[in-house]
């Protein structure tokens, strides 16, 4: 059967992409194979896939530039990929775009400890970057519970922060500079090793974009010298109302631990059935709370919070007695995921963020969704700054569940935003969220970041259909009132 003709055109376009890719990056840095292509057809958000038109892996900055520049003067999308674990899609690739992976910028580049930074590629693991200065007493603070797989550029791109990002801060805190490729193929350097660059924050814009104005080369995190004492208290309590009695009574003190995490019931057991960290089963919150700095003064805060926690109703207070032990606290914590994974098929996790003082009312509210939808919620928090994790359990092999589920999280965010809070605390907007961001954000408001979009990227190539619900035309968006122009996206591919 003859080929129709414009299928023959878009298959032709395509090898001609394919070939010019291969020139700018020869040998195995081009996977066209459609089986090897499903490899990178999802990231960390399952319940959505796509496979990708071509993928190329580059190892240098120049064949970066290069790449974008042959796919701005194509206007072909381009979709930035780092280890593919984030958890909203923001690495979902397109059918008709190339996703850029960036897996072989992989090293670290230089340690500078007299300005007390390191200089990596995107590609290093978070984990990585404190191993790699751990000998000498330093180590890199924002540690995702995936810091052991996930890339430092993806933390960048999705600002993220992890359990000790109460005291020492996100991504966002604890980066000092970027090396980064326009869409158009220029090599720009934002900050460098000092603590504050002149000008306009634009090492603030890239942190958290989400690959949607650049993509990033190297990255100057800074480091940091490790507290001379660092100890956990492992607290349990009869309810989770307990608990986050317990976590403004803390901070109401004037008390910054290193990390402040909660876990329900049912993250508990999850937990310590898969990694055996010593946590009480009969309790139905688990709060977790390290404190470092001097001996004398950890000393002295261990009997100040403990104190605080039976106030609070705490029918247990266990404190550790040896860095191992107090790693095995966080073990746990860390492992909530994979172990919630092991007791339903699947599990939808979300990011949102309200003030603490709501923590009480969201729990409240969640329970009451749970009946509602009939599925089970699995709660962990990074409690001392309000961000939630509720892990709703489901199977996508029952017709019309994954809908509920989503109809389930759009609920508790829209709720996080009535409560104070935001949409997202670290694991970006994405696709996920995308169509929740109207009720955050006004039409002014979503123009105004298109404007941000506009003004690194206005062919709209790099990451489309990610972040904005409706994405407008950069020339429209120069007039006062945008009702036209609208691009739509496509429907989104599940399993």
């Amino acid at each position: 059967m003859q080929m129709p003709e414009p299928d023959r055109q878009v298959i032709a376009a395509r090898d001609d992409l394919i070939g010019a890719l291969r020139a700018i990056v020869p040998g195995e840095g081009v996977i066209a194979d459609s089986d090897e292509l499903s490899a990178y057809e999802t990231d960390g958000l399952t319940a959505y896939k796509m496979r990708p038109m071509v993928v190329v892996l580059p190892e240098t900055t120049g064949q970066v530039a290069d790449i974008l520049k042959l796919c701005a003067d194509r206007r072909v999308k381009v979709v930035p990929r780092g280890a593919g674990t984030g958890l909203s899609g923001g690495a979902l690739p397109l059918a008709d775009g190339v996703t850029l992976g960036l897996g072989k910028f992989n090293q670290i580049l230089e340690i500078d400890y007299d300005n007390r930074c390191a200089v990596v590629q995107p590609g290093v693991t978070n984990l990585a970057i404190s191993q790699a200065v751990d000998q000498d007493g330093y180590y890199y603070a924002p540690d995702p519970s995936s810091q052991i797989a996930c890339s430092i550029g993806g933390n960048v791109a999705e600002n993220s922060g992890g359990v000790h990002c109460l005291k020492y801060g996100v991504t966002t805190n604890n980066i000092l500079g970027i090396e980064m490729v326009t869409m158009d193929g220029e090599v720009l350097r934002l900050g460098g090793r000092h603590l504050d660059a002149e000008g306009y924050d634009l090492l603030g814009i890239m942190t958290g974009s989400e690959g949607l104005l650049g993509v990033i080369t190297e990255i100057t995190v800074r480091i940091l010298t490790k507290p001379e004492t660092a100890r956990a208290l492992l607290i349990g309590f009869p309810s989770v109302e307990a608990g986050g009695a317990c976590v403004a009574g803390v901070i109401e003190a004037g008390i910054i631990p290193g990390g402040m995490e909660m876990m329900d019931k049912a993250a508990i057991h999850a937990a310590e059935d898969f990694c055996h960290a010593g946590y009480p089963l009969d309790v139905e919150s688990l709060l977790i709370v390290e404190l470092d700095g001097p001996q004398v003064e950890v000393d002295g805060l261990i009997e100040t919070v403990s104190e605080i926690a039976k106030s609070c109703g705490a029918i247990s207070v266990r404190v550790s007695e040896s860095d191992e032990e107090r790693q095995r606290f966080w073990l746990g914590r860390k492992a909530a995921f994979p172990a919630v994974g092991r007791i339903s098929p699947d599990y939808y996790c979300m990011d949102g963020t309200i003030p603490r003082k709501r923590l009480p009312d969201i729990l409240k509210a969640m329970s009451e969704l749970s009946k509602k939808y009939d599925l089970r919620v699995a709660n962990v928090f990074h409690a001392g700054d309000g961000n939630l994790h509720p892990l709703i359990l489901y199977d996508a092999n029952n017709p019309g569940e994954l809908e509920k589920t989503e109809e389930f999280g759009a609920e508790i965010l829209k709720l996080c935003v009535e409560m104070g809070g935001v949409l997202s605390g670290e694991h970006g907007i994405g696709v996920e969220k995308r169509d929740l961001m109207g009720a955050m954000f006004n039409e002014i408001d979503l123009n105004q970041q298109q404007r941000v979009k506009c003004a690194f990227d206005p062919e709209g190539l790099l990451n489309p259909g990610k972040v904005f619900p409706e994405l407008h035309r950069c020339a429209e968006l120069g007039k006062m009132h945008v009702h036209h122009g609208k691009l739509p996206f496509p429907d989104l591919p599940r399993f």
